[in-house]
């Protein structure tokens, strides 16, 4: 294993999205992340566990926790790691043996990872949701959309793994600092709507300006501006204009051959907006969107064609980059961010579950390996499974 995390060790409890995620972004920067997962649980989402790219570069022992020594397993695990994570709903760690007080006396100095959408406590703590309902209550899904439309779901980018798993993993580090010069770990609770509500930091403050309205296509970064806006194309496709600051405006304006125009409404003139948007929108409607590429490529007027994620992993710029690689057959975006002395790679394709459980309980020196796998507390995939 490369990366600035080498020798982390992490146990990660199975569960699904930004769990997950955060465990992946570990992994991805170096750290030994272990993933329990039940044994003979299907995947709630139906997917294939070998093509889940969010369990890339980690290893799977597949635990039983009905059974004592499942949880005498994960206990010990946890008593050998650093930090552990865990995505389920509040009181079910508890409930089957894990939970922080029960790790925590085993690892003081462990790091107890809790990602959950509605948080540990509060009146909707224990109840069901998704990433659209944190960042509907959080005040993050009102703004995306259209002027007189309905609200728009940005995928779960938002939520799990913007407001969840990137808090999960700063908490983590923040928690992993402490217990290093202190020797005292503890319990970071993650929650999605609090990360999420978080990340509008910007839109509170300039609410309190008078500069943000609550009103969806009225604002400077919401798509009310027409030089922060999208733009569709003479084949149906689009290209993304943020031309915010003055200097790239006046580019925008002159790729777009209308800087001859002595009527043109000015940048700032907010009650022609709806004009100029209309100037910018039949320009863009004359070309397609490879010719508008072209156009604008190597220019300041911060404009940019929309592209799938397909056509996101064939993109020059990101190609030079590497942003995207190919590893055991799929391409997949590459570890990030990037680091000048202790580089990241990826590593193994996403385990089946018990793929690496003899593995995994040979390397933590878990003791009684050959009891646990004969009492079926713990299962070890076969190499037909693994096929």
């Amino acid at each position: 294993m490369a990366g600035p995390l080498h020798g982390l060790r992490v146990v990660e409890l199975a569960g699904i999205g930004p769990g997950p995620f955060a465990a992946m972004l570990l992994a991805d920067l170096g750290a030994d992340v272990v993933r329990v997962d039940r044994v003979g649980a299907a995947s709630p989402i139906g997917a294939d566990p070998a093509g889940d790219l969010l369990n890339r570069g980690k290893r799977s022992i597949a635990v039983d926790l009905k059974r004592p020594g499942g949880v005498e397993t994960v206990l010990g695990l946890a008593g050998r790691a650093h930090a552990l994570i865990e995505g389920w709903r509040p009181g079910v760690a508890e409930r089957l043996g894990v939970g922080p007080d029960a790790v925590l006396a085993r690892n003081p100095a462990l790091v107890y990872g809790r990602m959950t959408g509605w948080g540990q406590q509060g009146p909707l703590a224990t109840t069901a949701g998704h990433d659209v309902d944190y960042i509907a209550l959080a005040g993050a899904l009102d703004p995306i959309g259209p002027a007189g439309g309905p609200p728009q779901i940005p995928v779960n980018l938002i939520g799990d793994f913007g407001g969840g798993s990137l808090y999960l993993v700063v908490g983590l580090l923040a928690a992993l600092r402490e217990a290093e010069l202190t020797g005292r770990g503890q319990v970071v609770d993650a929650a999605i709507v609090d990360g999420t509500a978080h990340l509008t930091t910007m839109l509170h403050a300039m609410r309190a300006d008078g500069l943000w309205q609550d009103r969806r296509g009225a604002n400077l970064l919401d798509g009310g501006a027409p030089f922060y806006a999208v733009y569709e194309t003479a084949d149906g496709l689009h290209m993304a204009v943020g031309a915010l600051e003055p200097q790239f405006f006046a580019e925008l304006v002159r790729r777009l051959d209308l800087d001859g125009d002595p009527d043109l409404p000015g940048q700032h003139e907010t009650g022609r907006w709806p004009e100029l948007r209309r100037r910018f929108a039949e320009r863009f409607a004359t070309r397609t969107r490879e010719e508008w590429t072209a156009h604008f490529d190597g220019g300041d007027a911060c404009v940019t064609p929309v592209l799938t994620p397909g056509e996101a992993t064939r993109d020059p710029h990101l190609t030079a980059r590497g942003t995207f690689v190919e590893r055991h057959g799929t391409v997949q975006p590459a570890p990030a961010p990037r680091f000048s002395a202790t580089p990241a790679e990826l590593s193994g394709p996403p385990p089946l579950p018990g793929q690496h459980s003899r593995q995994v309980l040979a390397d933590w020196g878990v003791d009684d390996a050959d009891a646990l796998l004969a009492s079926d507390a713990i299962h070890d995939a076969t190499p037909m499974e693994v096929r």
